[in-house]
């Protein structure tokens, strides 16, 4: 009996050990890491905003290790929040003045500062006089703008290139004092283009990009004579950027016939 019962346990053992044998083996499971992205600060001016916009796509779809991260604003407000410490890469302006603010071969007391190597002009706009689409005031110059009929017109501030630009040329027509009681300012041309559209202002003074896209008409287009400054849009790599070599390689791709064509489908033209 009890040998019968060494030879039941010994057998129990047996098929407790192959049925565990049988058992399918368990996967492992393996963790991809993700690949974390670059990011890359590009501040811009607030005319860029549609161009860039599609060349970030076009951008990241050729460069899946990099995001970019755009703050468009007035170049003024870009160059002071610059100047403030922002974490920032690229500095693309609509103008010299804030640029230059930040090259200590212009402006030697400058405390952050752009790695003057990488700077060049990349992009050159038109000033216009705009209206929006079907307006009946008969504008056909920059010196209608002392016309009676016209009560406010949109410009610029003077902390922003056109705004700048603006003041220049009015002064040069002889027509700023006369027309200062008609004047509402905005912070950057993206607010006085849509003053324009939405019928706040009789008509503005922005780029001709701008005007292109928000579909508006333009009356006027500054002729050479008329601004003395170039509308140049330089841009360069900021000296204490984390990822200057990322930096300077998409500044290189801003040269290219890619975004040449976009650029140019607004009314940019490539800098020479």
């Amino acid at each position: 009996m009890k040998k019968l019962l060494r030879i039941f346990l010994v057998l129990i053992m047996i098929l407790g050990i192959t049925a565990c044998s049988s058992k399918p083996a368990e996967k492992k499971e393996t963790t991809v890491e993700k690949t974390e992205k670059k990011k890359l600060n590009v501040y811009c001016a607030a005319s860029m905003t549609e161009t860039m916009e599609q060349i970030k796509k076009v951008y990241e779809e050729k460069h899946k290790d990099i995001e970019l991260v755009y703050t468009f604003d007035s170049s003024g407000t870009l160059k002071k929040q610059i100047e403030q410490g922002a974490e920032v890469d690229i500095f693309i302006s609509a103008a010299q003045k804030q640029m230059n603010a930040l090259d200590r071969t212009k402006t030697p007391e400058a405390n952050v500062v752009i790695d003057e190597s990488s700077r060049f002009n990349l992009l050159e706009n038109k000033v216009v006089l705009a209206v929006s689409k079907g307006n009946s005031l008969g504008l056909k110059d920059f010196t209608d703008l002392t016309k009676a009929e016209i009560s406010k017109i949109a410009l610029g501030n003077s902390d922003v290139p056109v705004g700048q630009y603006s003041e220049e040329l009015l002064k040069n027509l002889k027509i700023w004092d006369e027309i200062q009681k008609k004047v509402t300012l905005g912070s950057n041309v993206k607010e006085v283009t849509t003053w324009i559209k939405e019928g706040v202002a009789n008509c503005g003074i922005i780029y001709a990009t701008d005007a292109y896209s928000a579909g508006l008409e333009v009356v006027a287009t500054a002729k050479e004579g008329m601004i003395k400054t170039p509308v140049l849009y330089p841009a360069a790599v900021l000296k204490n950027s984390k990822n200057s070599k990322e930096a300077k390689e998409f500044l290189e791709f801003l040269k290219g016939d890619e975004c040449k064509a976009i650029f140019e489908k607004v009314g940019f033209t490539m800098a020479k």
